[in-house]
């Protein structure tokens, strides 16, 4: 005969009440927690316990990491090229400024450098801008800021801090027109520096350099040479640079050598001038010259 069990089945099997265990295991945690710090029993578990998980820490972060690199990579590539824009802006903004500040620099030595030259002649020397060129590309002509009305008059020399520019050809109340040593058969009076030699430099035109002519081919003249004003004619004060030989043909099979001179002043380039009036051009007149032909005169007046 079988023997058939009458107890209920594990499920419903009473144990302690769930407060109880709550209370146990609240008591049991407190206790480990209380040894963990008093004596730190658990600290090689947990350092075991790290170990062990942080592969799947790494692993888990990966996804994220990427993502966030990828995100950082694309931003700061974004933030590169806007701030290579905005330098480029900057850059463009500030060229000019920067080139202004470059011409005043190379503007402000010419000034002195003119500044010097005009104290060489007190009284005699009129600072004058230019205004333009001529019209005409087949003259050498341009044209300044000031003319009768500041004392310049027709006739005047023109420099600038490096030598002679040219000459003063006709002088209106408010400007006056200048007429360049490169003018076609403008002529110039010149000696040469090393030596004292003679001669005149005359234009000739555009586009081609000034020439020494009526120079024999056995004239001691030689590349280099610099050619000052002789002041003979009563124009240009001597001792200004006017140009140096750059080129000599003495076989021209003529009678004088072909002398080819590049000027040495700021044709073309040079924005403000001297004009230099005929008295720093002709000597000071005599005291003792003066004060006889004023007695002449005198006594011829009482006669």
């Amino acid at each position: 005969m079988h023997h058939i069990s009458v107890e209920p089945p594990a499920f419903f099997h009473r144990g302690p009440s769930p407060l109880s265990r709550l209370a146990l295991l609240g008591l049991f945690s407190v206790v480990l927690l209380f040894a963990d710090t008093r004596f730190r029993y658990l600290e090689n578990v947990r350092q075991v316990v790290a170990v062990a998980l942080y592969p799947f820490q790494r692993a888990v972060l990966l996804p994220g990491e990427a993502v966030a690199y990828v995100a950082d990579y694309f931003l700061s590539k974004r933030r590169l090229a806007d701030e290579n824009v905005r330098l480029k802006e900057a850059l463009v903004e500030q060229a000019p400024a920067v080139k202004a500040a470059a011409l005043l620099e190379v503007e402000n030595v010419r000034l002195k450098a003119l500044l010097e030259t005009a104290r060489r002649y007190p009284g005699a020397a009129v600072a004058v801008e230019v205004l333009y060129t001529g019209r005409d590309p087949f003259t050498q002509k341009l044209f300044v800021n000031k003319g009768v009305d500041a004392g310049v008059r027709a006739g005047d020399a023109v420099i600038d801090e490096l030598g002679v520019v040219g000459q003063v050809t006709r002088s209106y109340p408010m400007m006056a027109e200048v007429t360049l040593v490169t003018e076609r058969d403008h002529a110039v009076p010149i000696k040469i520096e090393r030596n004292g030699i003679r001669s005149v430099l005359f234009g000739n035109g555009t586009g081609r350099s000034p020439e020494l002519r009526f120079t024999a081919p056995t004239a001691d003249i030689k590349v280099g040479d610099q050619l000052l004003t002789s002041g003979i004619d009563g124009t240009y004060p001597p001792g200004l640079a006017v140009a140096e030989v750059v080129d000599i043909d003495r076989d021209t099979g003529q009678m004088f050598a072909r002398i080819a001179c590049r000027p040495l002043a700021g044709i073309d380039r040079s924005q403000f001038l001297l004009v230099l009036g005929r008295e720093a051009a002709l000597p000071a007149r005599p005291e003792e010259l003066a004060d006889t032909e004023a007695s002449k005169k005198g006594r011829r007046g009482r006669r």
